[in-house]
């Protein structure tokens, strides 16, 4: 299965967490970047990698939840999240070639 950049840094946040975190430090993640996308952007990527993430099971959103949309505040790991990230701990990073 291919996890994005994103996602593997939303799963070690959680993994180093331990309990329920919020978004804000999730966003954290693009102040790194050289061009970072504009600050409404980042929260749609953030909310669909958050959604895609619990569709997998690899999280537990807490949050309101209307016909349309989802307004997740917190999150936190599951067993199964656990484990992913834990093994995503131990792979070395892929140089960025060009």
């Amino acid at each position: 299965m291919k996890i994005s950049l994103l996602q593997k840094y939303i799963l070690g946040l959680g993994y180093a967490e331990k309990n329920k975190f919020g978004r804000g430090k999730i966003l954290r993640f693009y102040d790194k970047q050289k061009r970072p996308p504009k600050m409404e952007d980042r929260v749609n990527i953030v909310t669909k990698s958050l959604e895609r993430l619990i569709d997998k099971g690899f999280l537990i959103g807490y949050g309101v939840r209307t016909p349309k949309k989802w307004f997740i505040k917190e999150i936190k790991l599951t067993a199964i999240g656990r484990k992913v990230a834990k093994s995503l701990q131990g792979k070395q990073a892929s140089l960025p070639f060009k």
